[in-house]
């Protein structure tokens, strides 16, 4: 008889408990390998792919599509490969081969009636809701919501307790408070107050003609409840300074060449950005922090985000202990994270801890962007375009290259007199690079 494991799901960060299955890759039948992708799993943090874990006959799924499902959760019944396993596909096709699994993994749960196949999921729903109400509580205190549905809860203004859950143990998902939202709103025809909140939705009804409806992404869902819940929690406060670029350019010029053959890839201006930014914050510890209510909690360690581009979206992935780096080290750690975040190999860790954001609106020409912070952060650094001006130089008119660096702060956590100290930081280190300054 051929052996056969139940696949669950893996935990995909350190704080990260569930995940969302967007898209399974093979079918019932399908052949899977250890380390080759099966399906694509979404979380909070990111979208990724997930490999199987053994090489085997896929036999049966037991999350679809969209279900969420708990670290450690059951998706999948896999009949290993080998040489009974190899025959049993072939002589005994789908409705057989289910069978023995049953009836190996149903006597543990449900002793007296293995024969029967509907008391297995029976079984099964029995003894899921105890660990996953066991873990919420851990968690979060709650059962069944997660951080992600709770926060859309409140932005729908619905009660999570009344509604029934989905997904897998009963959770419920954030599909439920949509249907219940969209439900809702379809509903009432006299409460037009209560709809007065959710106002951007309210163009939907008067699309024309032509015009096309496009669904939002979970990445774009979860990046846009990120941003709202930072605009309504941060008092945010910006500042610019303007920095001459000339020692910077000078050094990339004297370096790219050499590093491009080195390295296998192209020495930017965001790894300079991104060190005077570790520099300036070991300088001012106090950038470093997270506003905590009643008290400011600074990081030990500076752990840089980047935004990274992908698709119709933005991640920020983060280079741990940044100030420990040389700028040839920052600029490998860029050029891997923004590599894997394109191909969709980023991990859920490689998203957490950071302590401060650099972002490179400038790429695009942008000359001045004030960036929302992330919440947990007390400030953003985005460089801008290096663009050549005319500028006063000792009485005399130069062309320099120059770049404005804007910084987005936690008025809560920072002044603007802390603000401004930062802000010189950044721009003294890169203002005093020369040609000979060593990148690595």
């Amino acid at each position: 008889m051929a052996e056969t494991v139940r696949v669950t799901m893996p935990q995909l960060g350190e704080s990260v408990h569930e995940g969302t299955i967007s898209k399974w890759l093979v079918k019932p039948g399908d052949k899977v390998v250890e380390f080759e992708p099966m399906m694509e799993v979404e979380t909070d943090k990111v979208a990724t792919e997930v490999p199987s874990p053994v090489t085997g006959i896929l036999k049966e799924i037991l999350a679809a599509d969209g279900t969420t499902v708990p670290s450690g959760g059951e998706i999948a019944v896999v009949e290993l490969e080998g040489a009974e396993g190899a025959a049993a596909p072939a002589e005994a096709p789908a409705p057989e081969a289910p069978a023995p699994a049953e009836a190996k993994s149903a006597p543990p749960a449900a002793a007296e009636a293995p024969p029967q196949a509907p008391p297995e999921p029976q079984a099964r729903q029995e003894r899921e809701p105890a660990p996953v109400t066991a873990d919420d509580k851990t968690e979060s205190g709650e059962h069944r919501f997660s951080p992600a549905v709770r926060m859309l809860a409140e932005e729908k203004h619905l009660d999570l307790n009344t509604l029934k859950g989905t997904g897998l143990g009963g959770r419920v998902t954030k599909k439920d408070v949509e249907a219940a939202a969209s439900g809702r709103a379809s509903a009432p025809a006299e409460q037009p107050a209560a709809a007065a909140t959710p106002a951007p939705e309210a163009p939907a009804p008067a699309a024309q003609d032509g015009d096309e409806r496009v669904p939002l992404s979970r990445i774009k869902r979860l990046v846009g409840e990120n941003m709202v819940k930072s605009k309504s929690t941060i008092p945010h406060a910006w500042q610019t300074q303007e920095v001459d670029m000339s020692g910077v350019v000078a050094n990339r010029n004297a370096n790219k060449t050499k590093f491009a053959k080195q390295e296998g890839f192209s020495l930017t201006y965001l790894p300079y950005v991104v060190m005077s930014a570790a520099v300036a914050l070991r300088e001012h510890p106090d950038v470093n922090a997270t506003f905590g209510g009643d008290a400011i909690l600074i990081h030990r360690d500076i752990n840089i985000g980047i935004s990274v581009g992908i698709e119709d979206a933005l991640v920020v992935p983060v280079i741990r202990r940044t100030d420990s780096l040389s700028i040839a080290g920052i600029a490998r750690a860029v050029n891997d994270l923004a590599t894997r975040a394109r191909d969709g190999k980023l991990k859920g860790d490689d998203l957490q801890g950071g302590t401060f954001t650099v972002n490179n609106s400038g790429t695009f020409g942008t000359l001045f962007s004030y960036s929302v912070i992330a919440p947990g952060q007390a400030g953003i650094l985005t460089m801008e375009a290096i663009v050549e001006r005319p500028v006063a130089v000792d009485g005399m008119i130069g062309i320099k290259p120059m770049m404005y660096a804007c910084f987005s702060f936690d008025h809560r956590i920072l002044d603007g007199l802390q603000a401004a100290r930062f802000l010189v930081s950044c721009r003294k280190w890169l203002e005093s690079l020369t040609a000979e300054t060593p990148i690595y």
